[in-house]
């Protein structure tokens, strides 16, 4: 029987077993070769248990055990804003035994972020599939003399160049690099505001202490919902399902601005070739089924399917885009 435990705690993940397992049991394909009943497979996590990113691992843990014969370990590795568990993946052995559960920040955004990785974000890695995206909401206090995204923009405008301010958890995180890329495409220019941790800085805005934030939007929901912060825009290309009456950056004067975190599946170079397509398939496969989909829009999270070469073509895209921020906005490597 295979089952996905958690490295340190060694239990059963009971998540998926009841919401995932029956729908998703699959006769064991050609996976099966690969994976013999009995192995144990690493799944590593750059976030600690209980997130969003955590959850992803397990849903894909639970999806590779019910379509192959090997148990699975969620593995959960903090650290540097995920090179530590990038780097653990990237000098493992390439059979198929250590995945990675990647974010944007893993793939793209941290080689131009810190000074040295011990890991090449494109060349350590064999692109497997995606998993999922989110979106990041443009949130301000209630007292805000704007309604809109074009009001926000040409209130900033009118108050000239650093007068008013944006707050973020930390520089180089998605919130910050989203906003730098929504200043630069509406030319205008904040002052930012860090603090420790997301806690702190929602807390900050919603005291009215800063002006506004771009971040991860399940956090702010409920925030957004009481009343306490007013939601001006999506970063997501499209309208986001939890806040269907938000409208996108995009649809506010800002074309193809898509700033949507997202998570993806790769396992180290030189894995075998046969090995990246049978996983690649079995997991497009199992994100694209009701009951995954569900327990990742739970999360607030969607589903974003594709398989190896989809993986590689986002990675392309992305890496041009935010390397094209990051530089604009002149941050600085930590």
């Amino acid at each position: 029987m295979t089952k996905i435990i958690r490295r340190r705690t060694a239990l059963a993940i009971g998540i998926a077993a009841g919401a995932l397992a029956a729908p998703m049991i699959v006769h064991y394909s050609e996976a099966q070769g690969i994976y013999r009943t009995g192995n144990t497979v690493r799944l590593v996590v750059p976030f600690a248990a209980g997130g969003t990113t955590d959850l992803l691992a397990r849903v894909v843990g639970q999806i590779l055990a019910e379509s192959t014969a090997s148990n699975f370990i969620v593995e959960n590795r903090t650290g540097a804003g995920g090179n530590v568990s990038a780097e653990i993946v990237a000098r493992a052995t390439p059979d198929g035994m250590t995945l990675l559960l990647g974010t944007v920040g893993t793939a793209v955004t941290n080689q131009y972020l810190y000074r040295s990785l011990s890991y090449d974000s494109v060349g350590s890695f064999a692109p497997v599939a995606l998993v999922g995206e989110v979106a990041n909401v443009v949130a301000v206090h209630p007292s805000f003399p704007a309604k809109t995204l074009q009001e926000f923009v040409g209130y900033c405008k009118e108050q000239g160049p650093n007068n008013v301010t944006y707050s973020s958890s930390g520089v180089g995180s998605a919130g910050h690099l989203s906003m730098e890329y929504l200043q630069i495409v509406a030319g205008i220019k904040l002052a930012h505001v860090v603090y420790r941790g997301r806690s702190a800085m929602m807390k900050a805005l919603i005291a009215g202490h800063v002006a506004v934030a771009m971040d991860n939007l399940p956090p702010y929901l409920r925030h957004l919902q009481s009343g306490a912060l007013k939601a001006l825009a999506v970063s997501s290309s499209t309208r986001w399902f939890a806040v269907p009456d938000v409208p996108t950056v995009a649809e506010q004067g800002h074309a193809d601005f898509d700033a949507a975190p997202w998570w993806y599946v790769a396992a180290p170079s030189g894995t075998r070739l046969t090995v990246v397509k049978n996983l690649s398939h079995e997991i497009v496969k199992g994100i694209k089924s009701d009951p995954a989909a569900k327990m990742i829009r739970d999360a607030g999270a969607s589903a974003l399917s594709g398989n190896a070469d989809d993986l590689a073509g986002l990675m392309v895209s992305e890496n041009k885009k935010w390397k094209y921020v990051i530089e604009a906005a002149n941050i600085q490597r930590q």
